[in-house]
């Protein structure tokens, strides 16, 4: 395929656009796929009850965002992902996964079609790089793919997240979960979409880099909004039953033994059966998997943490925890791990181990916390 980047930057040496807005706010920096971050600004826990009351600001431009245009280009793409894409309507979002030959998840993403056919791709950040050359290796000359690395990235999320929005940007409350437009801002072109990474209302706006610091300005000037960092965006994604790849996705695991099974939805596509993987996965999906990501409610006050055990009755290692910790909204620890099938009944009690210490837990439906979309 084609392409109009000659070289990939090094993520080592990049600053993120708001960098400095961060410091000067009082973020807390951390290091986070390859690049400094705000992990919180005033706490975790205030972070994420200020987000299920009101909004706030997130920053994601460390997320890839792609274009992706050219001839033939959604049957390109449906060779590497399981969505229904041909499907996808014009300012529609849609969540899919790129998929390795083994029906193993590369990475999950969201796709939105362009007015103009295009593709609009936003990939997790640290695996857009990894992401970006499958892509270059696998689409056909006729397609040409742009890394947008001159485009911020910012997330609005909460229940005021509309309100405080609408004020800057006239139109926005008219956009419906998983839909996007174009709208100006001072002049300045925005993308923004009616979606997130939280489980409740909000926007993801894609803004250019030089004015990045100027829009973050405006929207923390509303009374609705607070920035939030990277802290609160775990525990409540983690909440809303949002997996994080490099953690609860990864190669070796499939759509299925995910709980994914909305991914590959499309009766078109799964006739054709002809995406990475699609024999193993269609298996899965009419069998079962041999595991299954679940969610448990653990016991007590302490949480457990990626890497915990999950045990049988003999106390035989035969699961782990992917993700945990405490969750603000419900007062207690939850996680998310992968067990056998057998003990994935919500219901179904569970024996963790971390550090030597036993902890008890019992399998859960997710979400733990309702979504509260815009539908």
């Amino acid at each position: 395929m084609s392409d109009d980047h000659d070289t990939i930057d090094d993520i080592e040496t990049a600053v993120l656009p708001l960098d400095a807005w961060h410091r000067a706010h009082g973020g807390r920096m951390v290091e986070f796929a390859g690049y400094w971050m705000p992990v919180q600004y005033e706490g975790i826990m205030a972070e994420h009850l200020w987000v299920r009351e009101s909004a706030g600001l997130f920053d994601v431009s460390h997320m890839g965002q792609l274009h992706l245009a050219g001839d033939g280009l959604d049957d390109a793409l449906e060779a590497l992902i399981p969505a229904d894409l041909k499907g996808v309507k014009p300012n529609a979002q849609k969540y899919s996964l790129l998929l390795a030959e083994n029906g193993g998840i590369l990475d999950d993403l969201m796709l939105t079609r362009w007015d103009d056919g295009s593709i609009y791709m936003v990939v997790n950040g640290a695996v857009k790089y990894d992401d970006i050359a499958h892509l270059r290796d696998h689409l056909p000359d006729e397609i040409t793919l742009n890394h947008m690395d001159e485009q911020a990235l910012l997330a609005l999320q909460g229940p005021r997240a509309v309100d405080a929005l609408a004020r800057l940007v006239p139109g926005v409350a008219e956009l419906t979960f998983m839909k996007g437009s174009r709208f100006d801002w001072n002049g300045v072109s925005l993308w923004i979409s009616r979606s997130g990474y939280t489980g409740e209302d909000g926007f993801e706006i894609s803004v250019p880099a030089d004015h990045a610091e100027t829009l973050a300005d405006a929207l923390t000037a509303q009374p609705e909004v607070r920035p939030i960092g990277l802290g609160a965006r775990d525990s409540l994604r983690l909440e809303a039953d949002l997996p994080l790849y490099g953690h609860d996705l990864d190669p070796e695991t499939t759509p299925i033994m995910a709980a994914l099974n909305f991914a590959v939805a499309s009766k078109r596509r799964r006739e054709e059966a002809n995406f990475p993987g699609a024999e193993r996965i269609l298996y899965e999906r009419e069998n079962g998997a041999v595991v299954k990501r679940v969610g448990l409610l653990v016991e007590g006050r302490q949480p457990v943490r990626e890497g915990a055990a999950v045990l049988d009755a003999d106390g035989s290692e035969v699961g782990k925890v992917t993700s945990g910790g405490f969750a603000p909204t419900l007062g207690q620890p939850i996680a998310m791990a992968y067990v056998p099938v057998a003990m994935a009944e919500p219901g179904t009690r569970i024996q963790l181990t971390q550090r030597g210490k036993i902890h008890e837990a019992t399998v859960a439906p997710m979400p733990f916390v309702p979504h509260r979309y815009a539908r």
